[in-house]
C-alpha cells in the first residue's frame, strides 16, 4: 500500500468520523441543544449537594437531549422515494 493509498483511507475514515459526529449532533436536537445540555451538565457538576447527586443530575442532563421538560427532538425522517413512472 503506497502513502497516496495511506492517505486517502485517513482522510475517508476522517470523514466518516465527521459524518457520525454530525448525525449524533442532528439526532439530539442540533447545535442549539447540543450548547443547551453542555450548560445543565456544567450547572450539575458545579451546583451544590454530593458528589454523586451531581453526577447523577449531570447524566439526567445527557440522557434527555435539549432543554429540560422539553419533548426529545424528532429524528430526521428520510424523504419518500421517488413516484415510481
Amino acid at each position: 500500500m503506497s502513502l497516496d493509498d495511506l492517505l486517502k483511507q485517513a482522510e475517508h475514515l476522517g470523514q466518516e468520523a465527521v459524518d457520525k459526529a454530525k448525525d449524533v449532533v442532528d439526532d439530539r436536537g442540533g447545535t442549539d441543544a447540543l450548547k443547551t445540555d453542555a450548560g445543565e451538565v456544567k450547572e450539575a457538576l458545579t451546583g451544590d449537594g454530593s458528589l454523586k447527586d451531581r453526577a447523577t443530575e449531570a447524566l439526567a442532563a445527557v440522557k434527555d437531549p435539549g432543554a429540560p421538560g422539553q419533548d426529545a427532538p424528532k429524528a430526521a425522517t428520510p424523504p419518500p422515494p421517488p413516484a415510481q413512472k
